[in-house]
C-alpha cells in the first residue's frame, strides 16, 4: 500500500485551519455588523415590532368598537325616526 506524501497531510490541514479562521472572521463581522445596525437604529426614531403590533392591534379594536357604535347609532336612529312625532320614552 502506497503512503501519501506528508505535504497532502499539511496541505489539507492548512486548509481546515483557513477554513475554521475564515467562519470565526465571517462570525465576528456579522457581530460587529450587527451591532453597528442596532446602535444607528437606537439613534433614530423607529418603533420595535412588538411595538407596532401592539399599537395595530389597538387600532384594529378602536375600529371594531366604532364600527359597532356606528351599527348602534344608526339602530337608534331608525327606531327614533319610526316613532311618532308625539310619542316619547317618558
Amino acid at each position: 500500500m502506497q503512503e501519501r506524501p506528508r505535504i497532502f497531510d499539511d496541505m489539507s490541514r492548512l486548509f481546515n485551519d483557513a477554513a475554521g479562521a475564515a467562519k470565526t472572521i465571517g462570525k465576528e463581522a456579522e457581530a460587529m455588523i450587527r451591532a453597528q445596525v442596532e446602535r444607528l437604529l437606537s439613534t433614530m426614531d423607529i418603533v420595535t415590532r412588538e411595538e407596532f403590533e401592539a399599537v395595530r392591534d389597538m387600532a384594529i379594536a378602536a375600529r371594531n368598537a366604532n364600527d359597532s357604535l356606528e351599527k348602534r347609532v344608526a339602530e337608534l336612529e331608525a327606531k327614533l325616526a319610526a316613532k311618532p312625532a308625539g310619542e316619547s320614552d317618558a
